[in-house]
């Protein structure tokens, strides 16, 4: 139904989880897609296994961005998949490990809206999340992160006209971060989990076909799309 045949597409953040679901989804589609990050090992590994073009790109240095996308030709979709590095409660975060979250997640793509060079129908798309709609004791800043991706989507979609720039937002997700969580939040993940409508929890996959349709669809900009299983209705 949706065809991406002969777009030239650059996933950042795509060597894992929903970036690499994405990158994924975008070349079934019929793209030609190179995916970015900034560990050399991560790119080859995730460039193998997906059939993508790899790319090592350090999102969170200006002038790596800048000079980036002055080499390239211009893309018809970015996708902008980068992790906020930190969690946690806010008199408990080091104001170094606030400021690195923030230049990780949204000046990455705060970045990259500013440098990127797009083709006339072109589109940006971030990924944010679900605690910028439900924010988690947990996860502040994150989720103050997030409604801020969703707030400069809003306001891109207006200074880029007619470059399409939009959100997709995912509720819990099966990706490597899980590993990262400690058995109490684990704990209240699965119960989360068991009180979503769609009872299990998101794959890369689904967040993928997600941001294809957003990339599809010329008459979409500005929108955050909430792919979450229920989460904001549970």
């Amino acid at each position: 139904m949706f065809s991406l045949q002969g777009d030239r597409v650059l996933v950042v953040g795509g060597t894992s989880g929903i970036g690499l679901g994405a990158a994924q989804a975008m070349k079934a589609a019929g793209a030609a897609v190179t995916v970015a990050s900034r560990s050399a090992e991560k790119v080859a590994a995730a460039a193998a296994s997906a059939g993508v073009e790899g790319v090592v790109l350090d999102a969170g240095n200006d002038g790596a961005v800048e000079a980036f996308f002055a080499s390239r030709a211009p893309w018809n979709h970015v996708v902008v998949s980068v992790t906020a590095a930190h969690k946690g409660r806010i008199r408990e975060m080091a104001m170094d490990d606030a400021m690195a979250s923030m230049n990780q997640k949204f000046w990455s793509a705060f970045r990259i809206a500013r440098s990127g060079k797009f083709a006339p129908d072109g589109s940006l798309i971030f990924v944010s999340g679900q605690v910028g709609k439900r924010p988690r004791i947990d996860a502040i800043l994150q989720g103050a992160i997030n409604a801020g991706l969703e707030g400069l989507a809003r306001g891109l979609a207006l200074d880029l006209s007619p470059l399409r720039v939009n959100v997709v937002s995912p509720g819990p997700v099966d990706t490597p971060q899980l590993a990262t969580l400690s058995a109490a939040q684990r704990e209240a993940l699965e119960s989360a989990i068991e009180r979503l409508p769609v009872r299990r929890i998101g794959a890369p996959a689904d967040i993928g076909e997600a941001i294809v349709f957003l990339a599809c669809n010329r008459f979409m900009t500005g929108a955050t799309l909430r792919v979450d299983g229920g989460s904001t209705v549970a």
